[in-house]
């Protein structure tokens, strides 16, 4: 099992630059790189992908208007767009050999140097290789601080609604298996299939006008993860205070989990409900409870909890932009979302390096889990 474990932690290191190359590959040729939207930002109008309404007219060559690769720079300096270059990374000033002093693009023996995109991948990992992650384009704040500062939302929505996924489907689950083809089973099959279809976001909306003073009731909070006394709330105020905001979001995050939870507890239980040792069971005397969960229960729980590592990490760093939007909930959903609108590549690429190297360790924590929950599993014999 030792050499398992070492062969998947050494399988990381080209699956994860695998990973990286595709994603900046792939990002380096969409439209509105972050100079163009830190332009576009400065001129106040218009935006990245389209004309400037009003600006660059009149514009003279010495204003770096007519001539300029960016939309956005009409009107702008010269200079000014070389030293915003310098600032994101995509170039360098260089400067004549024994010169003295700090770089500066204005001194006539300091000129500007473009740097290719395999060099800025190669100092990017050189850089995340050091733990050094950079800082946000648009936010003057650390890519890691900045991903602490949205956990506690994301830490919220993932760990409760996986919780409440698993304590809920699994029972029904077994229940299923057992009463199969009975009423029961077919209208619990009815309603958790219709909780799947329903959109998320749907239901988010109609839980806001029904219980968040929308229309009927004002029972919950209509946004935030706290209130804004919570810290002059007692032990108790403060945990009643968190789950009496989190409820809404929590519910209309995993209204949608249930159905393919609880089928899978369902068929695992019916596949091993039918083998030859339980019929020998039975045969025995033994209880249909003891029999139920003293010997079918391990193997058949085995996919689903081996599955829970897997399961938590997507619901965890796969938040809703949708939900926390609606919930006015600020979590990685919308930093992912709002990353990728800006072109932030620090936080794009840091935040993927990281959920990346995560989501392959995981992959190795659920391979443990199978051997923990069923010791008789030896993946060096499979593949060997």
């Amino acid at each position: 099992m030792g050499a398992y474990i070492l062969r998947r932690f050494l399988l990381i290191i080209p699956t994860l630059l695998g990973i990286m190359i595709i994603n900046f590959a792939l990002v380096q040729f969409v439209p509105g790189g972050p100079v163009e939207q830190m332009l576009a930002r400065i001129q106040g109008e218009g935006d990245v992908f389209g004309g400037i309404s009003g600006a660059g007219e009149d514009v003279g060559e010495e204003t770096f208007g007519s001539d300029s690769e960016y939309i956005g720079a009409r009107g702008l300096d010269k200079e000014f767009i070389e030293q915003l270059e310098v600032d994101f990374g995509f170039s360098r000033i260089v400067c004549e050999e024994g010169y003295e002093g700090a770089p500066d693009l204005d001194d006539p023996a300091c000129v500007k140097e473009d740097i290719g995109m395999g060099e800025r991948f190669l100092i990017m990992m050189g850089n995340y290789l050091r733990l050094d992650f950079g800082e946000s384009y648009f936010r003057s704040i650390g890519v890691l601080e900045l991903v602490m500062e949205k956990l506690p939302v994301s830490i919220t929505l993932g760990l409760w609604s996986t919780l409440i996924a698993y304590a809920v489907s699994i029972p029904l689950g077994i229940r299923k298996a057992v009463h199969d083809g009975s009423t029961f089973d077919t209208w619990t099959s009815g309603v958790i299939i219709v909780a799947y279809a329903i959109p998320g976001f749907l239901f988010a909306i109609l839980l806001l006008v029904l219980f968040a003073g929308g229309s009927y009731w004002q029972i919950f909070p209509l946004r935030g993860l706290t209130s804004d006394n919570f810290e002059d709330l007692s032990l108790l105020g403060k945990i009643g205070d968190y789950f009496w905001h989190i409820a809404l979001p929590v519910i209309a995050s995993t209204i949608s989990a249930f159905a393919t939870l609880t089928l899978l507890t369902k068929n695992s239980f019916m596949d091993e409900i039918k083998k030859q040792y339980v019929m020998t069971a039975r045969a025995k005397g033994l209880s249909e409870r003891r029999v139920l969960y003293g010997h079918i229960f391990r193997n058949a729980m085995l996919i689903v909890i081996a599955g829970f590592p897997a399961v938590f990490i997507s619901v965890f760093f796969g938040g809703s932009i949708i939900i926390e939007t609606i919930f006015s909930l600020d979590g990685l959903g919308r930093l992912g979302f709002e990353a990728a609108v800006a072109r932030d590549y620090p936080v794009i690429f840091g935040t993927l390096f990281v959920f990346g190297l995560l989501g392959l360790v995981v992959g190795i924590l659920s391979d443990l889990m199978y051997v923990f929950v069923d010791p008789r599993i030896d993946f060096e014999k499979r593949e060997g």
